[in-house]
């Protein structure tokens, strides 16, 4: 699926060097200085997951395709960048594009980098992003309140609905919080996706924390800080710098260095996971000869959705899924063996897909 997730912050925290470690790849511009991005920079990333290798090799699949998750490394927001302060308003259009929101958070000193407002301050820092992304929002929502309001009347149930909602979201706006506090149903969101708030998007925050700090866990952080409305699974602890520095390394030398730092993994591993799972995604897997191929469809998508996600042409002329749990098709060595032990079976076109299915689609 073609989905982003825009990573945002003040200007020097770390967007730009974590953007360049998740690719492996310099493509942002580092410097220190505010700024430094000011057209986005766009990299495709894999979604870790030994599975797809574990299922390449029980059907000896030639090919191995992993899922990926599409990051955007968005210019630094400062206040009254809903006014156009430090070309905000071209900024927030870009955060506009995405379809969810990574927010950096710096907690690290460093005399060499300095931070715009010259202190650190989490707290303070994602309360300037939320009020500009609001402050935004409010504006867009005086527009389609006063659209809806003239509409309604004439316009029918729908415009009626939607005005309904406005006024849902005029309400938390009104206590200086996020779109996301109206607690929406998903059906009410659909109404209004073409208003496109901001603050309606998911979001994760990423704490870029000093290489001490790598081995923090979110609760403390949390706690720390006194981010009270951030849930602990919102939240990515990465040493962006360590990130940086073991992304050229050997997988030996990078496995040894992690260890000493007391890390079983990159961090950016989980970085990518919560991008993913914050999307609202699952995974499901197709396996053969050819090709394990990982691919990602939304929470909820029934089987002919994911057979459009393999080629367009299987959704519409999608017949049944043969459907197998990926614990079962690697422990009985693939598409033979879990038939044998009875462990797939055929699924219609209302079939829920689950997380790890392992799919085989039978098409006109």
């Amino acid at each position: 699926m073609s989905l982003s997730i825009g990573i945002v912050g003040l200007p020097n925290v770390g967007k730009s060097t974590l953007f360049n470690a998740l690719l492996k790849s310099p493509l942002a511009k580092v410097a220190n200085f505010a700024f430094t991005t000011v057209e986005p920079n766009v990299g495709v990333v894999e979604v870790p997951d030994e599975r797809v290798e574990k299922l390449a090799e029980a059907e000896q699949s030639v090919k191995i395709t992993p899922a990926t998750v599409k990051f955007v490394d968005i210019a630094g927001l400062i206040a009254g960048a809903h006014k156009g302060e430090g070309l905000g308003n071209k900024f927030l259009a870009h955060i506009r594009e995405v379809d969810a929101v990574a927010m950096v958070v710096r907690t690290f000193e460093h005399k060499d980098v300095a931070h715009v407002s010259g202190r650190i301050d989490p707290r303070s820092d994602i309360e300037t992003i939320m009020t500009e992304l609001i402050l935004s929002d409010m504006e867009t929502l005086q527009k389609r309140l006063a659209a809806a309001e003239k509409d309604a009347k004439s316009a029918g149930k729908i415009t009626q609905k939607q005005l309904i909602i406005y006024k849902k979201i005029a309400v938390v706006f009104d206590k200086n919080c996020p779109a996301t506090d109206a607690k929406l149903k998903d059906e009410e969101k659909e109404l209004i996706q073409e208003a496109n708030f901001l603050t309606l998007k998911p979001f994760l925050y990423v704490f870029n924390v000093s290489e001490e700090q790598a081995t923090e866990v979110p609760e403390d952080l949390i706690e720390q800080y006194e981010l009270k409305d951030i849930k602990p699974e919102q939240v990515v602890v990465i040493s962006a710098k360590i990130e940086s520095e073991i992304s050229d390394l050997c997988e030996g030398d990078r496995c040894e260095y992690l260890k000493e730092l007391g890390l079983d993994e990159p961090s950016l591993n989980k970085l990518i996971r919560c991008a993913y799972k914050t999307l609202g995604l699952i995974t499901f897997f197709v396996a053969n000869q050819n090709e394990a191929r990982a691919e990602s469809v939304r929470e909820g998508a029934v089987a002919p959705e994911a057979a459009g996600e393999i080629h367009s042409d299987f959704e519409d002329r999608f017949i049944k899924a043969e459907v197998a749990k990926a614990g079962d098709f690697i422990k009985y060595g693939g598409w033979k063996g879990a038939r044998e032990a009875g462990k797939a079976r055929f699924e219609g076109k209302d079939y829920v897909v689950r997380e790890g299915d392992v799919m085989f689609f039978h098409h006109g």
